[in-house]
């Protein structure tokens, strides 16, 4: 069974999101990533030792410089926060949650046409679902 992860805070997140797109990192590269919020060095560091407490990241302290990396994939912590925005937003329904997220910006020509595949993919599997009901 997969283990529960706390969600993150959107501070987290800023430095999940930069563990994710650089790799395992040390706090001064989190940082550097992170100086145009105004994000200070003391409170990168503070913040990935916490999130290594609770679990979010991991890290390498064999090293003098601790490297920090994030605990989960990328699509499992999106898949985690969507399913709990899903839940306590649009009481499950799916169809509202999509609904809005198309709502609320521009929609690229090739974003759409993934969305039509995956919506495709998802009815395919419903078909074979109730066929062998």
């Amino acid at each position: 069974m997969a283990r529960k992860v706390p969600k993150p805070t959107e501070a987290e997140l800023a430095i999940l999101q930069v563990l994710w797109e650089r790799g395992p990192s040390t706090v001064r590269a989190v940082h550097e990533a992170l100086i145009e919020r105004g994000t200070g060095y003391t409170t990168v560091l503070k913040l990935m030792q916490i999130m290594a407490k609770k679990g979010i990241l991991q890290r390498d302290a064999s090293r003098k410089t601790h490297v920090y990396e994030a605990a989960l994939p990328k699509e499992r912590t999106e898949r985690q926060l969507v399913g709990d925005l899903l839940e306590r937003a649009f009481k499950g329904s799916a169809e509202r949650l999509v609904m809005r997220a198309l709502e609320s910006g521009d929609v690229s020509a090739g974003e759409l046409a993934r969305i039509k595949r995956m919506l495709d993919e998802q009815e395919g599997r419903g078909n074979e679902r109730n066929e062998r009901d």
